[in-house]
């Protein structure tokens, strides 16, 4: 009986064994699944050359054309004057900006010219014996001598005895000296040297100043520049005169300008040059920052696209037959963003944005915007 039962069990799976290893072999021989084709929607653009105008970027801070930085030459107390010297306060030209108390030196000035007078005075009797054509030129010239005035200047010398025995006795080295008082007296009092703002001010009235000293700054508001560095490649393109567009970070505000100066060197380092445009308005001030779109030159026969769009191998994507295809083509000029290139035929179907993953072959089929379309029915 137990020889039946496991000759049975036996039976049984061999049969099994068989049945599993058909159902294997079925499986084995059916076909694979095959994978779906999946079509990328891209952004295109139709290529169409035109003349596209290379506009150099720039930017840099404002400084005033005319700006004085006031120093003291001299050494005293700062006197009061009409105004305070203080930061934000205008002066015309020829107004006072520093008074410095020059009492003790104006002592020693006129004491200078004083003397001088008495000197010429003294030879005034020699004269009328020695040299009566001269006499009287000299004689004018002390009446018309004031201690209240400068110095007016020595009568021409018209020989050489003259000039031998006025000089014999030191009248015109007490001259000189004088004019060198009155000119280092003038130092105590500083001026304007045009209508201006002052935009800095170290000093306070009635304090001590003293010789080299720095004082403050000077500046006109009317005309300012502003230094920037362009690309030497633009050098021979960069001329004095050419118009400019300035505008704040904002892009608020707008203002025009044109070339001043153009430095001679490169600058080694960067190899750029340094121009400077000049801008005036009166919305401006000194240090403000801006924005200058420099018109360089103009390309024909080009188109400009992001920067992203070309490959490393200086080629960009182009659609043809619903596949991509990469043609090579010619940068021109690099911005920050842009690029403009030439040699695309025009109708060459491009990328407007780029795809990641992108090859050549790639099945692809250009984004149409849906029309929204309205229907309507009418009933008889």
């Amino acid at each position: 009986m137990r020889n039946i039962i496991l000759s049975i069990i036996g039976v049984i799976l061999i049969v099994a064994s068989i049945f599993f290893a058909k159902k294997l072999i079925d499986n084995k021989n059916k076909p694979k699944p095959v994978a779906a084709k999946v079509v990328k929607t891209v952004f295109v653009d139709t290529v169409k050359n035109a003349t596209i105008p290379i506009v150099l970027p720039a930017n840099g801070n404002l400084t005033a054309k005319q700006r004085v930085e006031l120093y003291s030459e001299v050494q005293g107390i700062f006197r009061t004057g009409n105004k305070l010297f203080k930061p934000g306060q205008t002066y015309r030209r020829g107004e006072a900006l520093i008074r410095i108390d020059a009492s003790e030196y104006y002592a020693s000035v006129q004491s200078a010219k004083s003397n001088l007078y008495n000197s010429i005075a003294a030879i005034m009797p020699d004269l009328r014996l020695d040299f009566p054509e001269v006499f009287q030129k000299w004689q004018t010239y002390l009446n018309n001598f004031d201690l209240a005035k400068s110095t007016p200047e020595l009568p021409k010398m018209s020989s050489e005895k003259e000039n031998y025995f006025i000089t014999g006795r030191g009248i015109v080295s007490s001259y000189y000296n004088v004019k060198n008082l009155e000119q280092r007296l003038s130092k105590y009092n500083i001026t304007a040297p045009f209508d201006g703002i002052l935009t800095e001010a170290l000093v306070t009235e009635g304090s001590l100043i003293r010789n080299g000293q720095k004082l403050g700054e000077f500046i006109s508001p009317k005309v300012y520049e502003m230094e920037v560095a362009i690309s030497k490649s633009f050098a021979n393109i960069l001329k004095v005169g050419k118009k400019v567009s300035l505008s704040n970070l904002d892009k608020t505000e707008s203002y025009s300008g044109a070339v001043s100066r153009v430095n001679g060197s490169i600058d080694p380092n960067t190899q750029t040059i340094t121009a400077f445009i000049e801008v005036a308005h009166e919305n401006l001030k000194e240090g403000m920052y801006l924005e200058a779109s420099l018109n360089a030159k103009d390309i024909e026969d080009a188109i400009e696209i992001d920067r992203n769009l070309l490959q490393d191998d200086q080629k960009i994507f182009v659609i043809k037959d619903s596949l991509l295809d990469a043609i090579p083509v010619k940068p021109i000029y690099f911005s920050d963003t842009k690029v403009v290139l030439k040699e695309v035929p025009n109708g060459t179907i491009i990328l407007n944005k780029a795809v990641p993953g992108a090859y050549a072959g790639m099945l692809v089929k250009p984004f149409e915007p849906k029309t929204n379309t309205a229907k309507s029915s009418t009933e008889q």
